[in-house]
């Protein structure tokens, strides 16, 4: 069954048929070296012979050729805003509903973007329609769903920190982790947000209910981002820290604090 393999360690090692039926979008990657060697134009141009879509192919491929740097982050982004905007521009309602249930990761990152870049909704209704793909059981969609609403977030932080706090109590812990991924002050491949760099303790509504999460996933997370504010605020990570053990010396805890504070004690 392709779906339990484990994937090739290098490009070079993944054996044709499988890319095939990546570039065809019929089975989603097994790990980043896969995500990394599709070709997300060929994937697009399948989608759309697909589903009878290809006069939207020419000009998102346009868009994708003027990019500088054709990173897949860069191309994922160029796609999916794409399709949002023909699809809206077509009020073609109907084929961005199909998008986040396709078998292919990169084809529901392209339909995170629909919904994160997506100005006729508002922040709290994109974040409540991107709780499907941070449930998702993909890595790629995960990483990417909270990537596409970012701006907003930074945008509208008192409100979203606000509406993300809610989530930090969430049973399961992709959605805890969003919470806490998606505000990260500096963030990995995406702008950083200088209020938080400045004033981190306006995100300390959603860290606290986090400061002794079961999940590693979310562990990792809070750490990171008490680390990133601990690059332009090291005396309120270090306070933090300190309450934190003082209060809750779990070892849960102390995993957090270790990664927060690693950048401090070097």
């Amino acid at each position: 069954m392709t779906e339990k393999r484990k994937g090739a360690r290098s490009i070079k090692d993944i054996p044709g048929d499988i890319l095939e039926q990546l570039n065809k979008g019929e089975i989603e990657t097994a790990n980043l070296t896969e995500w990394l060697a599709v070709d997300q134009k060929l994937l697009l141009k399948n989608l759309l012979l697909q589903n009878n879509r290809t006069e939207y192919l020419k000009p998102i491929l346009q868009n994708v050729d003027k990019l500088k740097k054709q990173t897949v982050n860069m191309v994922n982004e160029t796609i999916g805003v794409g399709l949002l905007q023909y699809a809206l521009k077509n009020q073609d309602e109907e084929f961005l509903l199909k998008l986040p249930a396709h078998p292919a990761d990169l084809v529901r990152c392209w339909a995170a973007y629909t919904v994160g870049r997506n100005d006729t909704l508002k922040v709290k209704d994109k974040l409540k329609k991107l709780q499907t793909f941070a449930l998702d059981s993909h890595f790629g969609v995960r990483e990417i769903c909270w990537m596409t609403v970012r701006p907003d977030i930074s945008g509208n932080l008192i409100e979203s920190v606000s509406i993300l706090a809610t989530w930090t109590t969430h049973t399961n812990e992709n959605i805890r982790r969003f919470a806490s991924e998606s505000t990260r002050p500096r963030g990995v491949w995406c702008e950083h947000i200088a209020e938080l760099k400045q004033n981190p303790g306006l995100g300390l509504e959603i860290l606290e209910p986090l400061r002794s999460d079961s999940s590693r996933y979310v562990q990792d997370s809070v750490g990171n981002w008490l680390n990133d504010a601990s690059k332009s605020q090291p005396e309120f990570v270090i306070e933090i820290c300190d309450e934190w053990l003082r209060e809750s010396p779990t070892k849960e805890t102390q995993y957090i604090v270790k990664k927060a504070l690693r950048t401090i004690r070097k």
